[in-house]
């Protein structure tokens, strides 16, 4: 059987992009997966590398594990980018409010009604916990239940891109009862077709989900599914050719075997945009100077290290891309490691310590990124590994003064919210100057007007050339190999900038 390995790029042309932005209204069904001819079969074994230390909304976890048992209020389209109904049927959006209508035929898992309340009680979970997506929901003033299935959401203040973030993991729909009582956190209970089974799952080491049997969509082609969490590549790489598991992510040092073996396929596609984040900014922190950040920015040299990494696809200057919505090509970054030294003359020359927290799967990266600035005199920078589970739910908490990770914000608004504003959970210092803050307010307030672009475009030129709080961009590519003799149907998902991830709805059994 031929390999697949297909490449595609995230690009969202700026009529696509006022589609995001505009979010008036909405309406008709979704309309999910067709099912498998002689209904649902079998089961599909998924190793992402590491379970989430929790289940609950809003907190990191990998899109692989959080779209088994969780859905989502909106969804991506086909296309990539169009905001497309999918709890929630229809909505009306003004600069003040959004009133979503929900469905009305949808259960929790655990038999809870999926209702006005529910959405109220999960956005709000998510914007009061202080987690990761904390930030992306800070202007939502209040949740009201207007009755069952219609629910109003409230701004402080415009959030035109608000349906985009709804379709990503920001805001899974988890059972309100579950999260009253605390159990969400080990035992997710959302809406999907699957339903967690702990009574055939073994603690640590295997997740079973069941097919629910009320399901309120079209059946998938998987009855149950399986999730694993082998962390070592080549013992994944080993089950999948050995048939203990049927698909899993992968990396580049494995394609060798992978690509060899008759009844193994891969999917290549851009998902991981990764970048540093200066944490520790605020009055007396580390990295309190900007020519300070502008120097590590500089010495880190992200267009060395692509030279170096195939699972590298670009090294841009910028979190968005050419063609994306927040993409300004006025901005310079820091593509000239030459200037580092400079820079930091400017800085005063400090003595630096700081860690770089790090996982598995990126610690090549890191340690390229801190050789780099360790050639600076006076600056000494570690790396540290950490699990896959902890670095995901710890690297950018606080607790250390930078490091990088995934940054999957589709629109500027949502970056910005959820790493630079004074509100946001990644923002420890809680510092943000006055003129990001005012530009950030001005494009905020613009809200789907034609000059909103530029205004966006301006926010984005401060935090990199101006204030260096970001750097070291790269876009990252996901690899997925699967078990041609036991799964058909992989594709790269509609939803954007996610990794870890298949299309489970489609996927059925091979023949």
């Amino acid at each position: 059987m031929p390999k697949k390995a297909s490449v595609l790029k995230f690009v969202i042309p700026l009529a696509v992009a006022g589609m995001l932005l505009a979010g008036c209204s909405g309406g008709g069904d979704p309309e999910p997966s067709a099912p498998a001819a002689d209904g649902p079969s079998g089961t599909l074994k998924a190793n992402w590398g590491g379970f989430p230390q929790s289940w609950a909304p809003g907190q990191p976890m990998e899109p692989g594990y959080l779209r088994v048992p969780y859905e989502t209020l909106t969804a991506l389209g086909e296309d990539g980018f169009t905001v497309e109904p999918w709890l929630a049927t229809e909505w009306e959006q003004t600069p003040a409010d959004l009133t979503l209508t929900l469905r009305d035929d949808v259960t929790f898992h655990d038999g809870t009604a999926f209702d006005a309340e529910a959405v109220k009680v999960n956005i709000e979970y998510v914007r009061d916990n202080g987690g990761q997506f904390s930030g992306a929901l800070s202007m939502v003033e209040s949740v009201e239940v207007v009755d069952d299935t219609h629910v109003k959401i409230v701004f402080s203040r415009p959030a035109p891109t608000f349906l985009t973030m709804l379709t990503q993991r920001n805001v899974p729909m988890a059972s309100p009862a579950a999260i009253a009582d605390g159990s969400i956190v080990t035992t997710p209970v959302g809406t999907s077709p699957w339903a967690y089974d702990e009574a055939s799952s073994i603690a640590g080491t295997q997740m079973t989900f069941a097919l629910t049997d009320d399901y309120w969509g079209e059946e998938p082609g998987f009855e149950n599914i399986e999730l694993y969490g082998i962390a070592d590549d080549t013992a994944a790489t080993a089950a999948l050719l050995g048939g203990e598991i049927d698909i899993t992510d992968t990396e580049e040092d494995q394609m060798p075997t992978i690509e060899s073996a008759e009844n193994a396929d891969t999917l290549t596609y851009p998902a991981i945009r990764n970048n540093i984040v200066f944490f520790d900014r605020g009055p007396g922190g580390v990295f309190e100077d900007v020519n300070l950040r502008k120097a590590l920015c500089y010495a880190a040299d992200n267009e060395g290290y692509k030279a170096i990494d195939t699972g590298v696809l670009e090294a841009p200057q910028q979190h968005f891309l050419e063609g994306e919505y927040g993409y300004n090509a006025d901005i310079v970054g820091y593509a000239d490691p030459d200037a580092a030294a400079d820079a930091y003359a400017e800085a005063g020359s400090p003595a630096v310590e700081a860690v770089f927290p790090a996982a598995p799967f990126n610690k090549q990266q890191l340690e390229y990124f801190a050789d780099g600035m360790n050639e600076l005199d006076g600056v000494d920078v570690t790396v540290q590994e950490l699990p896959v589970p902890q670095w995901i739910s710890e690297w950018n908490s606080g607790q250390y003064a930078f490091g990088v990770g995934n940054n999957p914000q589709i629109t500027p608004y949502d970056w910005y919210s959820t790493w630079f504003s004074a509100q946001a959970f990644a923002n420890p210092s809680k510092l943000e100057s006055p003129e990001l803050k005012a530009a950030a307010q001005a494009a905020i307030q613009a809200g789907t007007t034609p000059e909103a672009e530029a205004l966006w475009g301006a926010v984005m030129a401060i935090i990199v050339d101006d204030e260096a709080l970001a750097c070291g961009f790269t876009v990252g590519s996901e690899i997925i190999a699967w078990n041609s003799d036991t799964v058909s149907g992989v594709e790269q998902p509609t939803e954007a900038w996610e990794q870890n991830l298949v299309n489970y709805r489609d996927l059925t059994p091979a023949g």
